[in-house]
């Protein structure tokens, strides 16, 4: 008779599988315990796919919620690829925070496991098309709108968009805790007097300036550029991963030229090396224009952020 025939065998395996399992379970639960989204006793858990969306929900909820991005400080958080863990998270948070379109991966699992608690923070604004403020040829324009939606994502680059969305996440944290409505509407509002602060300086920030056009390696600056009545000349499309061809580099270098641009923005998150090699061929410098994506520890917050783009803009477009 064969060993694995064999009683203490059969007794082995079967403790073996059983242990396996019970292993399963536990890390399951361990991950359902460490997701952050279950929060601390008494705060509302929120899940935020990445950091425009992590900062709104810590300034609206104060501490009373428990803020877990799916993101990480520093990530390119276009291509997140969620793990079991990240699931759970997404699948325990009493909100959950997103953009349609910006993130398939999270798109998807809100689709699969907590649709009925996941808030799509670009049905609170006006979107623009993918193609807004760009200066793509047709083709090009037509096939990154096709790629994107149709809509471009970066609504927190609007100061007031963004302060439109912080209303919206009050109103949906005070559905999940009517105790605290009062309270998440409040810090809304103080929130929306801090960005329409921001939006001011922007707007005497550029007002007068000897160029208004601003050349980016990723058409992220739309929202920005229809606020400040900018126009915006991409090298790529609105994913960072765009890989321009040789014609659109000729192209961009060529108006680049024209309007005496002094400045590239290339953004923090990805290479430099394309709005470098433009920079060179133009004779201007490149410099970073953070669309504020992700931003990693000890780089300060949204509004530091937004104050330095300022200060780059007012510099590359030599602004009175």
């Amino acid at each position: 008779m064969s060993s694995s025939n064999t009683p203490g065998f059969r007794t082995s395996k079967i403790f073996a599988v059983a242990a396996t399992a019970l292993l399963g379970v536990t890390a399951l639960s361990a991950c359902g315990d460490d997701s952050g989204a279950s929060a601390a006793p008494g705060t509302v858990g929120v899940v935020a796919a990445f950091y425009p969306l992590q900062f709104v929900a810590e300034k609206v909820g104060g501490d009373a919620v428990t803020v877990t991005s799916l993101a990480k400080p520093g990530a390119e958080p276009h291509d997140l690829e969620l793990n079991p863990q990240q699931v759970g998270q997404l699948t325990d948070a009493q909100l959950v925070l997103y953009l349609k379109g910006f993130q398939p991966a999270v798109d998807e699992a809100v689709a699969q496991n907590n649709a009925d608690r996941a808030f799509d923070a670009g049905t609170s604004v006006t979107l623009l098309s993918g193609t807004a403020s760009h200066s793509h040829d047709e083709g090009a324009e037509e096939e990154h709108a096709e790629e994107e939606g149709g809509t471009d994502p970066h609504i927190w680059l609007d100061p007031t968009r963004l302060a439109t969305v912080a209303d919206a996440v009050a109103a949906k944290l005070g559905a999940a805790d009517p105790d605290r409505a009062a309270d998440y509407t409040a810090r809304a509002a103080a929130l929306r007097t801090e960005l329409t602060t921001l939006d001011a300086e922007y707007t005497q920030g550029l007002q007068t300036c000897a160029r208004r056009e601003i050349v980016t390696s990723h058409t992220a600056f739309a929202y920005l550029a229809e606020r400040y009545k900018l126009e915006q000349i991409g090298i790529s499309g609105l994913s960072p991963e765009d890989e321009p061809s040789p014609q659109r580099l000729a192209e961009v270098a060529t108006e680049a030229k024209e309007h005496g641009a002094t400045t590239i923005f290339f953004e923090t998150l990805v290479s430099p090396k394309i709005a470098e090699t433009i920079a060179n061929e133009v004779g201007a410098k490149a410099e970073v224009l953070d669309p504020i994506e992700g931003i990693a520890d000890g780089s300060g917050d949204y509004f530091s952020v937004m104050r330095t783009n300022l200060a780059s803009l007012k510099t590359a477009l030599s602004c009175s």
